[in-house]
């Protein structure tokens, strides 16, 4: 993770993306914006670049490969696991049985999407602010 690497975005509805990003600008949150809207096509990045994300957010309910079955590719590789790049489920499929299972594959935030693009700055302006600070085994 580094504080000044891109935040990677994997939502397939684009209102939604483009809901986050504006609120991510309207935050002043100076990161690189790189969205996906398939979670293969993330993966892929993901593997081939250098650079290191600040931050993924990724929506449960994604065509092909969905937000769970990308968390548990990521920590099934070894390269992409070593990365330790901060993993925070951001989606509207909220259940006590979704949740569950996110945390059994170590995610390190689950958000339902509100209601409101007030209350979506307020929420994304936490986490980005939260993993700003958080001492991080890449970044110290």
């Amino acid at each position: 993770m580094s504080s000044k690497g891109p935040i990677i975005i994997i939502e397939d509805d684009h209102n939604d993306t483009d809901v986050i990003t504006a609120a991510l600008r309207d935050n002043q949150v100076k990161n690189e914006l790189k969205t996906f809207t398939s979670a293969s096509i993330a993966l892929q990045y993901l593997s081939t670049t250098s650079d290191l994300p600040f931050l993924i957010l990724c929506d449960i309910r994604i065509p092909g490969m969905n937000g769970l079955e990308f968390r548990k590719a990521i920590n099934e590789d070894d390269f992409l696991r070593k990365k330790s790049i901060p993993f925070v489920f951001y989606t509207a499929a909220v259940s006590q049985q979704i949740i569950d299972v996110a945390y059994d594959m170590t995610v390190q935030g689950f958000f339902e999407k509100p209601p409101s693009f007030d209350q979506v700055k307020e929420q994304l302006s936490c986490i980005v602010a939260y993993w700003s600070k958080c001492l991080h085994p890449n970044n110290f």
